[in-house]
């Protein structure tokens, strides 16, 4: 792979499985540290503001664990109507949430904070994702499987969620949590 691989290891600042096993497809050598900071941002936030807000603060706090080491922190949000969707509170939160985005497009930003070489990079990408008109049975047949739980927008698209979507345009791995390339790209830039 060449110049595609960069040969330092890295640290991931998120203890998002999806991210891990991007990072893991793309040959990176990594180490996750979770940051633990808060993830609350004010209202006032656009989807954008939030999630470059968010990924900073992950990296930050994690820098001080791994002096010296790149750093990879990404956050984030899917967004409809300019309004953030977070992680359902219970199933029938995840219902309400499917219902809204059904038949519609919606917008899934992802911030991407890097720190290496001394320097700091936020940047963020939107995909747009519209899903197929669900039925209310649909609707509830995925939610009792599961995967909406923990998950912004009350869907996995790398899991059995994928069936709900109708197109996509943007960066796949931008709604699986990471925009990958772009990630790498970047980081080979800095270091």
């Amino acid at each position: 792979m060449g110049s595609f691989v960069i040969r330092e290891k890295v640290v991931l600042a998120s203890s998002s499985p999806s991210r891990k096993m991007l990072l893991e497809r793309a040959g990176m050598d990594f180490e996750v540290v979770v940051s633990g900071v808060d993830e609350d941002v004010p209202e006032s936030f656009t989807p954008a503001q939030a999630v470059e807000a968010l990924c900073a603060r992950k990296a930050e706090a994690v820098a001080p664990l791994r002096p010296g080491r790149a750093i990879i922190a990404a956050d984030s949000v899917v967004a409809i109507d300019g309004r953030i969707l977070g992680k359902p509170e219970d199933d029938e939160g995840a219902k309400a949430m499917l219902r809204l985005l059904s038949g519609r497009t919606h917008k899934i930003y992802t911030g991407v904070c890097l720190l290496a070489g001394g320097r700091k990079e936020v940047f963020h990408q939107v995909t747009d994702v519209k899903f197929y008109d669900l039925t209310d049975q649909e609707i509830a047949a995925y939610v009792g499987m599961g995967e909406s739980r923990g998950r912004a927008g009350s869907y996995g698209i790398e899991g059995i969620g994928v069936v709900l979507v109708e197109s996509i345009v943007g960066d796949y791995s931008n709604i699986v949590g990471l925009p990958v390339a772009e990630t790498i790209r970047r980081l080979r830039a800095m270091l």
